[in-house]
Formats: structure tokens, sequence, C-alpha cells
């Protein structure tokens, strides 16, 4: 069963075009990976997916339901949503105040059940231990899965994550990735954007390469990172 269906989407900023007939579905449960060099696009397909931006031609479809010119905050409600490659949280918040702001104004809970919402998804994401701790203070790792966190916190179907391991170290990384595969077992659809690809492939069931704002491979991650036109494009190998 599709979750989301995307159509014909074209956007363009004068001359330069960022999204270019990209077409594909994500299925109810999938974890699908996104790459391409800077400058391809991802963000901002992101960003039309998301609501941050409207495009030129094509249609969005969650769940059936055409949501190509709905706003941000409704596509929130409707079970969409995202991290961003900076983490800008409320530093002088509690990283539990961060969360529960996401639960009731995104998730529209009352604060009792964003409380209790809250709880789980801060050890989830291996951020109890920090609950009281301000925003403000933590480590870019911290950041990272409180940026994870707030998204997760408005209880969404769909989770896009952008870049969510950049400037991570290995190790870093390494525990990131487990927290990601064990978010999968709760049954959210994942959409990720990464230019860590062994990070992607440990994770994600099928893997979309955009290069300038067209899709040129979708499908098994290691069978469209062997493909001749993928490390042309995308490592700098030649074909």
């Amino acid at each position: 069963m599709s979750l989301l269906e995307i159509h014909g989407l074209r956007k363009c900023f004068g001359s330069v075009v960022a999204a270019d007939d990209i077409a594909f579905i994500v299925a109810a449960g999938e974890a699908l990976g996104i790459i391409g060099p800077n400058g391809a696009g991802k963000t901002t397909l992101f960003n039309l997916i998301a609501g941050g931006l409207f495009p030129d031609a094509g249609t969005i479809r969650l769940d059936g339901h055409d949501i190509t010119a709905a706003r941000p905050h409704q596509r929130c409600r409707a079970g969409i949503a995202r991290s961003y490659q900076i983490p800008r949280p409320f530093e002088n918040f509690t990283v539990f105040e961060n969360l529960l702001v996401a639960a009731v104004h995104g998730g529209r809970k009352s604060e009792a059940d964003a409380a209790q919402l809250c709880g789980e998804i801060l050890n989830r994401c291996r951020l109890l231990p920090r609950a009281n701790a301000l925003a403000g203070s933590l480590t870019l790792l911290e950041r990272k899965r409180l940026e994870m966190a707030r998204a997760l916190a408005t209880a969404p179907r769909l989770l896009l994550l952008d870049e969510i391991a950049g400037g991570l170290t290995e190790s870093e990384c390494a525990e990131l990735v487990g927290t990601i595969k064990e978010l999968r077992a709760t049954g959210v659809t994942i959409v990720w954007i990464e230019h860590i690809v062994h990070a992607l492939v440990a994770v994600v069931d099928r893997l979309i390469v955009l290069n300038f704002g067209r899709k040129i491979a979708d499908g098994n991650p290691q069978a469209v990172m062997s493909s001749a036109d993928v490390q042309q494009i995308y490592i700098g190998i030649e074909a």
C-alpha cells in the first residue's frame, strides 16, 4: 500500500530547474534513501513534500489525498514531519520542552498526552538522561537526536530526514544509524537524504539518485550504487 505518491513534480528558480519531472511512490513502512551531488535538488524535493515550497507542476499525494496545495502545518497534521540539516532547537528550552512544543502544536496533543508521548520518544532517541538539560548545551550528536525526536513528537506517518548524519564522527554515525533502525520497527515510513552512503545502505530498502533535478536511478541500494551512470555522476568514477 502506497503512503506517498509523487507524480511529475517540477520546480524552477529562474533558469535553474531544481525538480524536473520527478516521480516515485513510497510504500507504507518503507525506508527510502535519496542521494545525489550538491545542487541535485534533494532538499528542494523535501521542501516540496513538506510544504515549504509549492511545485510549478505535478502532484503530491499522501495516503491517496492530494496535498499539493496544502500548507506546511496542514501537512504536519496529516502526518508528515521532517528534520533539517542544521538543528535549530529552542536553545533556552529544555530538551523535554522542545518535544512538548512539537507534540502540542504540531501533533495537536493535550499537554497530558503530550507529556507521556515525549517521555517515550526521549527514551527511544536515547535522550532521556538529558530531558531537563537546556537544548543549547547539547553536543552535535544530541542535537541531531533532538531534531529527530522533535519530528517524531508530531506523531508522523512519514518522517523526512535531511542529512541527519552530517558532521558526525564514524562512531556517532553508527549510533544514530542504530536508533533509526529501531525507529523502523515502530512502523513509521522514512525518506532519508544523506551524503554518507554507507549509513543509508545500512537502513534503507530502496535508493533514489538525483542529478540536476532529475531522477537517474531508483532501485535496490547495492544495484544502484553499482550502476556505471551513478558512479560517474555521483562518485566521479568514469563509466
